[in-house]
């Protein structure tokens, strides 16, 4: 009798009377079978979450890594960029005026609406906006000419060496019978002046310095 017509003939309910090698082989199958699902239960079930949460670690770090790493790579590229961030801010800053050049400034916007060859209806300063470190002062003009004498007057301030802005832009004909060439332009401009170190110290809420007004013609 061969080992498999043997296996056949094994009595499931008389293990007892088995020969000693199947009995030996079914000792050794249940003890592989109890170890799988004592390791299943009492380790893999219990260190289960605890390896995942270590390789969710492992694949934040790494993309931490990774990306300090892209940072460490471009540290002289974001230096150049830096300075000239502060180079640009610096020169900006430099085209604001101070608290005591914003007269002449005043006057300089003015005249260059005459100089444009523009008749000045309107030049009305009104109370400074404080910002951060700087103010702002709003201007409200009205000046009346042709077509080519507005762009030149608007060419003109973006010419100025210190920031002026124009808003609330409004062209209207001059004249009810609507000739072209006779324009009325109402616009407030703006320009900018840093905050001096007394002024940083006090409050934004403080009350705004008291404006002052120049009117030329009719402001109706």
């Amino acid at each position: 009798m061969n080992f498999l017509e043997e296996l056949r003939n094994l009595d499931i309910n008389d293990v007892g009377r088995w020969p000693l090698l199947f009995q030996g082989l079914a000792v050794a199958l249940v003890f592989v079978l109890l170890s799988i699902a004592g390791y299943w239960f009492l380790v893999h079930q219990e260190q289960s979450p605890r390896l995942e949460r270590a390789e969710r670690e492992e694949r934040e770090l790494r993309g931490s890594f990774e990306q300090k790493q892209r940072k460490a790579a471009n540290f002289d590229a974001y230096s150049d960029q830096l300075a000239e961030i502060e180079r640009s801010f610096g020169t900006m800053l430099r085209q604001l005026p101070g608290r005591t050049e914003i007269p002449n400034l005043l006057v300089d916007i003015s005249q260059t609406g005459l100089a444009a060859g523009l008749q000045e209806e309107l030049f009305q300063p009104l109370d400074e906006v404080r910002r951060d470190f700087y103010a702002e002062k709003p201007i409200r003009i009205r000046l009346s000419g042709s077509y080519h004498q507005l762009g030149q007057f608007v060419s003109d301030i973006a010419a100025l060496p210190r920031i002026v802005t124009l808003h609330d832009i409004e062209i209207a004909p001059r004249s009810r019978d609507g000739a072209f060439d006779e324009l009325t332009l109402n616009v407030t401009a703006k320009t900018y002046r840093y905050l001096d170190e007394d002024e940083l110290d006090t409050s934004p809420q403080a009350a705004p310095a008291r404006s002052s007004s120049l009117t030329t013609g009719n402001p109706g």
